[in-house]
């Protein structure tokens, strides 16, 4: 259930190819060779004899290597050959690719060999919108190598492409004369070295990720990340894997900003999103937090420098807002978009206080609650301000930039994610329900934190006073009576958007839900309407703009259902959680342990597969992080002071779990748990 695309990736820099290792992209093509969010190479094409090959098989070694094994010829029947071809690729900054050719034949052959490449230095946002360059493409050769480049005004980049055995370099490629003896080996190494400008005029060439180019260090070091997570031992083979390969994508999605020095957050996801987000970086760090704790760290520290200082109306900006997205592309450095940073997300502020609270309760690190005391309290400030758009005590969002602001600044943030239940769209500002559960708990977090570190009761007593006055008018004024669950959101006048969504699921893990509507709650959440089988769809069978592949309507996205588990274990639902663990876990032995960013939300018992949605980032990070905190929750993982208290309830069909050396302030503990919970037939 995986496309034919090779993807191999380090930082923000990544590859994406045909599984021939080709390249040969279309404007709106997502495929080619990307850094700092431009493409550096488009077109990267490899024939021999003037014909292109035929891959044999490709090997996805690491995430930042790949192997491929080619022959000549492009027919629909194999052939024996006398030649095989491995195109052998690494990421490290740039690219490195090793072309080995090996002549099986007793005879010696003679062979033109040639790479052609070229570039269009897409903008990523140019490759989704299909938006045209406004600027000049050119090539030369310069001392035995190819460079592309691109200008417009004083934005310069350009892609250096050399070679270690000699090449007859022309504008469009290199070509290569080869003579193979009787069972001999010719080979060369292939650079593709980009390089930007920076705002002092010097060239920058993007740096590996963590400092290790050589492939050893990266080998290296992605063996010590893996050592350093709690170790799986599970009667279970395929969460076994599951959980192997997130933490692989975990190590694929670290991204140093350049104020992070050594230190790495998690981009968002590939191929769009391989930059810093908000949201993305704080959920997928609350989901990680007992597997690797330093990606929250440096994620805290990252959004607190960043955080919002002053009104900008074109980047969505305000004093104490968290950053949603962050780029440095052609259009970021013109003002075409906002995104440096762009502020417009309404949930990453009072999300940002949570994981510090959640950090601490981890790790013991008390210091880095008071280095950003002032970050959040400008957080929490923010929350009581600028985001009370209609003065009533909500979140709300309301964009500010009209041509290129994204609409809804909630997680849902497609056009048409957010409706009444006959399928109108309300108006703006839209308080939906999730942002007050975040609220509720960003101020409770706060609060303990002001308490224990800030030396400010006085402050603590006040946001406790201000939680509890909004879970007590939240209960009251989200409530659905006749549907018994809360409303997606508030319309402009107050009123209810009534539809049935996941979002209920988030307000349970906020703990914002009165214990009386919890029940119903959870019975919503796996009744019929909104759990497939698989797991909890965003917008529930029979709402008008339900559609089980529509991105926030009605497909199941794993992080989603990480959450809610999460929060049916707070409210003492253990069967129910294990239920969503159950599904979302084994959806994943059809992505080969990798669950994609979303999928069908087509019953169960219609497909007995969960459908693939088409334009799913893979990997993503709080997909990746999704069987990480389903392995909390189904172990029961909650930190208490000095110590851990585990409370396994884990799905019969996954069997024993054994979770050793689980990082924390009580240095590393194990956690044990059998399945005994029936989480019925669908599962």
């Amino acid at each position: 259930m995986t496309d034919d695309l090779v993807r191999i990736l380090d930082g923000n820099t990544f590859v994406v190819s045909d599984g021939r290792g080709d390249i040969e992209a279309s404007p709106t093509d997502p495929t080619g060779f990307f850094s700092f969010d431009t493409r550096f190479l488009s077109r990267w094409v490899l024939t021999i004899g003037g014909e292109r090959l035929t891959s044999l098989s490709t090997d996805d070694l690491h995430y930042f290597e790949a192997k491929f094994f080619l022959v000549p010829g492009t027919g629909t029947v194999y052939v024996d050959a006398n030649l095989t071809v491995i195109r052998q690729r690494v990421v490290e900054g740039g690219f490195r690719e090793q072309l080995t050719l090996l002549n099986h034949d007793e005879h010696a052959v003679e062979l033109a060999v040639r790479l052609d490449a070229g570039s269009d230095f897409a903008d990523l946002f140019e490759v989704k919108d299909a938006l045209q360059k406004k600027g000049t493409t050119g090539s030369r050769v310069d001392d035995g190598r190819l460079v592309l480049a691109y200008q417009r005004d004083t934005f310069l980049r350009t892609t250096t492409i050399s070679s270690t055995e000699p090449a007859e370099v022309d504008e469009h490629g290199l070509g290569f004369t080869v003579r193979i003896e009787p069972h001999g080996t010719w080979s060369t190494e292939l650079r593709v070295v980009p390089t930007l400008l920076g705002p002092d005029g010097l060239p920058i060439v993007p740096r590996p990720a963590r400092g290790a180019p050589p492939l050893r260090n990266m080998l290296q070091d992605l063996d010590d990340w893996i050592g350093r997570a709690p170790r799986l031992v599970s009667d279970n083979d395929s969460l076994t894997t599951t959980y192997h390969r997130s933490l692989v994508d975990l190590a694929a999605l670290r991204f140093s900003p350049i104020i992070a020095g050594s230190r790495s957050l998690p981009a968002a996801g590939l191929p769009w999103f391989m930059t810093m987000f908000g949201r993305d970086s704080i959920l997928t760090s609350l989901q990680t937090l007992p597997f690797e704790s330093d990606l929250a760290a440096t994620t805290l520290r990252v959004l607190g420098t960043w955080q919002g200082t002053r009104v900008d109306d074109f980047r969505d900006e305000d004093p104490g807002r968290i950053l949603h997205e962050m780029r440095y592309g052609e259009m970021t450095a013109f003002e075409e978009r906002p995104h440096s940073p762009y502020f417009g997300s309404a949930d990453a502020t009072p999300l940002f206080v949570v994981l510090l609270d959640e950090y601490e309760r981890w790790t013991g690190d008390a210091q880095l609650v008071r280095d950003l005391e002032q970050e959040a309290r400008a957080a929490l400030a923010w929350i009581d301000t600028y985001a009370d758009l209609q003065g009533n005590g909500y979140i709300a969002y309301q964009r500010r930039n009209v041509e290129t602001g994204l609409e809804n600044q909630c997680w849902k943030d497609s056009w048409d994610s957010i409706s009444y239940h006959d399928g109108r769209l309300p108006g703006f500002p839209r308080a939906t329900c999730e942002l007050q559960g975040y609220a509720y708990d960003a101020k409770r977090r706060a609060a303990r934190l002001a308490r224990r570190f800030w030396n400010d009761p006085d402050f603590a007593d006040e946001l406790e006073a201000d939680a509890a006055a909004l879970r007590s008018r939240f209960n009251r004024d989200f409530w659905v009576e006749d549907g018994q669950y809360f409303a997606l959101a508030l319309d402009p006048d107050g009123a209810q958007v009534d539809v049935l969504s996941s979002n209920i699921g988030h307000l349970l893990w906020s703990g914002i839900v009165d214990d009386d509507k919890a029940p119903a709650i959870a019975g919503h959440l796996l009744g019929p309407r909104l759990f497939s089988g698989w797991g909890v769809r965003t917008l529930a069978e029979g709402e008008a703009r339900y559609n089980p592949i529509g991105y926030h309507v009605g497909t199941v996205w794993p992080f989603d259902n990480s959450f809610i588990a999460w929060g049916l274990r707070r409210y003492g639902f253990k069967a129910e959680a294990a239920r969503i663990a159950a599904g979302i876990l084994e959806a994943a032995e059809f992505f080969a342990g990798r669950l994609p960013e979303a999928f069908g939300g087509y019953e169960r018992e219609l497909t007995r597969y969960p459908v693939q949605y088409p334009t799913a980032c893979s990997p993503q990070a709080w997909s990746t992080g999704a069987p990480l905190l389903l392995l909390r929750t189904m172990l029961g993982l909650e930190p208490m002071d000095e110590h851990l208290v585990v409370d396994p309830a884990v799905p019969v069909g996954i069997g024993r779990i054994e979770l050793l050396d689980i990082p924390g302030r009580w240095g590393r503990i194990d956690a044990f748990g059998r399945g005994l919970v029936d989480v019925g037939r669908d599962a």
